[in-house]
């Protein structure tokens, strides 16, 4: 991630004196959907056995909307904030306790995240007056929260870490209008975030019989590895 970043800044530099055509608007707004392909839960991310450390749940097919705003800086430079709302869930086993010695049982499991990204997009020198390409690199902070149910049973977070990362992408707009377009855009990101959960019960019925959490707090990490391709309106003013 950060070679490519790196190789990106350079391509802005080599390129930021040849001037671009875009249209004669400033901002921007767009109404995305997105497509993640993959993301990982990490249900024991400090325990001394390796193993169980690297365990990991594995999350497909990640739906989530997102808002873009664009302030163009210059001909050939845009500056953009975006925001998501990103939640996945799927069935995971942890161990409970009962009477009777102890049980994995089946819990949904997941998580949801909020990604503010902010981006500086170049706008590529062979875009045209319908068709506008760019590139794009930039940081983001990451703010998650751990899904975990059981029956009534759910958790709550009481401890993140800061979590923020890098992106890069590339996008194009299709200049419908000189205030509408068609956006797609791909972007690769790799952000990964520690969260400590803690349960808001002591103990659950479960099949008719009341089990108990080994632990009442624990650790979890999530990193959203997939790439993201995204198909959006922007709203040109």
């Amino acid at each position: 991630m950060k070679q490519i970043s790196i190789s990106i800044v350079l391509f802005f530099s080599m390129f930021a004196c040849i001037p671009a055509q875009y249209a004669d608007k400033d901002f921007s707004i767009s109404i995305n959907y997105n497509y993640t392909t993959t993301a990982k839960v990490y249900t024991n991310p400090n325990s001394s056995d390796i193993n169980l450390r690297n365990r990991s749940m594995p999350l497909e097919d990640l739906f989530s909307p997102s808002i873009d705003i664009r302030y163009k800086i210059s001909e050939s430079l845009i500056l953009g904030l975006n925001s998501e709302l990103i939640e996945k869930t799927g069935i995971n086993e942890i161990v409970v306790q009962t009477n009777s010695g102890n049980r994995e049982v089946p819990v949904t499991e997941g998580f949801s995240v909020i990604p503010l990204e902010l981006s500086i997009h170049y706008l590529v020198p062979f875009s045209t007056e319908a068709f506008k390409f760019l590139l794009a690199g930039g940081v983001a902070y990451y703010y998650g929260e751990h899904i975990r149910t059981l029956g009534d049973q759910d958790v709550s977070n009481v401890h993140r870490d800061f979590a923020y990362g890098i992106q890069v992408g590339l996008s194009s707009d299709y200049l419908i209008t000189n205030f509408l377009s068609v956006r797609g855009e791909m972007k690769f990101r790799d952000p990964e975030f520690e969260l400590t959960s803690r349960y808001n019960k002591e103990s659950v019925i479960y099949n008719d019989q009341r089990v108990w959490f080994a632990r009442n707090e624990f650790d979890s990490k999530v990193n959203i590895d997939g790439v993201t391709f995204t198909i959006g309106i922007a709203f040109h003013f």
